[in-house]
């Protein structure tokens, strides 16, 4: 294992505590993105979720534009867009007014699931024009399309085009991501010549087989020359491992309880965590998390997080802070996410690093 520079990133599906309400838990994770912009973090991504009293995090491109406006540096984009609730159009839009309003900022991450159950995604197709799923390829490529400054052409009957466009005099595009969490996403990146990224932060047994793929079948693109990936983990990092997994446990106590059907609700504090009582079948789940998450104290986690970017070739990891806070916090912040990202940069980041270059590099 060797200290070859490393990138890090954020994925925040900005958590509400008990303690919380929405509006606090925006705030929270304004402030951690504003950190994570002066620490040096590459990218800072937000997710999609519909319908879970625990996350906020129910509509991208929104929290997008609110995050990339109260930072200055950092990349900032959907970890993802779950395509098969949206018409291709609006998502071409949506984000190509946020590159026009944060040029060279703007990351368009694109999932083919629905982010919620299946009451909420039927639902969103009863109340409103939705992409299927069967058509997720032919939609990904009109949405790289019709988000290029030379727009796109529709056929018309009688053989007339019309020319359509996100946006207008557009003078740049966002950087689209292909995310998945089978073999599936990860060849249709491939065959499209797309940066792709797979959800090891949930699905960890299928990663080395799902990067294979996408690098053994990879077809180099006019935007992409090799394959482009990194790394999603779930991380609790504080300056003891006692503390570092006290921190954790609301939250995998909350995944224990949404994988086995349970009634969820907004995230525990430390201390209601400390005080419940797990099935033992959740709590089965909860010790395999541990395993999985990288949960520790500062040197012991960069250096697991290193171990995991040789084993997957990659240079960048994004992590997912999954700290939750004492019952005495500040509503407005979540103190321990931040310490987390602080440690990690301390340990991983150079402290002499110019945050800028984020922002000039043409693939972030």
């Amino acid at each position: 294992m060797t200290n070859s520079p490393l990138s890090l990133s954020v994925l925040d599906l900005i958590p509400v505590r008990s303690t919380q309400n929405s509006s606090d838990a925006i705030a929270a994770s304004i402030a951690l993105a504003q950190r994570a912009d002066e620490l040096g973090y590459r990218r800072y991504w937000v997710a999609e979720h519909h319908n879970m009293p625990s996350v906020v995090s129910t509509n991208p491109p929104v929290l997008i534009g609110i995050i990339a406006a109260n930072t200055q540096r950092i990349r900032v984009g959907s970890g993802g867009v779950m395509l098969p609730n949206h018409a291709p159009l609006v998502i071409a839009e949506q984000f190509g007014i946020l590159e026009a309003a944060f040029p060279g900022r703007i990351d368009l991450g694109i999932g083919r699931a629905p982010g919620s159950d299946p009451v909420i995604t039927s639902l969103l197709r009863s109340s409103g024009a939705v992409s299927e799923v069967d058509a997720f390829p032919r939609n990904i490529g009109d949405i790289a399309a019709l988000l290029h400054p030379d727009g796109a052409s529709l056929g018309l009957h009688g053989g007339r085009t019309y020319e359509v466009r996100a946006t207008p005099r557009a003078v740049g595009t966002p950087m689209v991501w292909l995310l998945g969490s089978s073999e599936y996403s990860a060849n249709l990146a491939a065959s499209e010549g797309m940066p792709y990224v797979f959800a090891n932060h949930f699905q960890g047994d299928a990663t080395t087989q799902a990067l294979d793929a996408y690098r053994r079948k990879f077809q180099p693109s006019e935007l992409l020359a090799e394959p482009r990936t990194f790394l999603t983990v779930n991380v609790s990092v504080a300056d003891t491992t006692r503390e570092a997994n006290a921190l954790a446990l609301p939250q995998m106590q909350q995944m224990a309880r949404l994988r086995s059907g349970q009634k969820l609700s907004a995230l525990a504090t430390v201390e209601e965590a400390a005080a419940t009582q797990m099935t033992p079948s959740q709590q089965d789940m909860i010790d395999l998390m541990e395993k999985n998450w990288v949960i520790g104290e500062p040197a012991e986690a960069a250096a697991r997080i290193r171990e995991l970017a040789a084993k997957f070739g990659v240079d960048e990891v994004m992590v997912g802070p999954e700290a939750s806070a004492h019952a005495d916090a500040d509503p407005m912040t979540s103190p321990d996410r931040v310490r987390a990202l602080e440690l990690l940069a301390e340990q991983l980041l150079e402290p002499s690093a110019d945050a800028a270059a984020n922002f000039v590099r043409p693939w972030g």
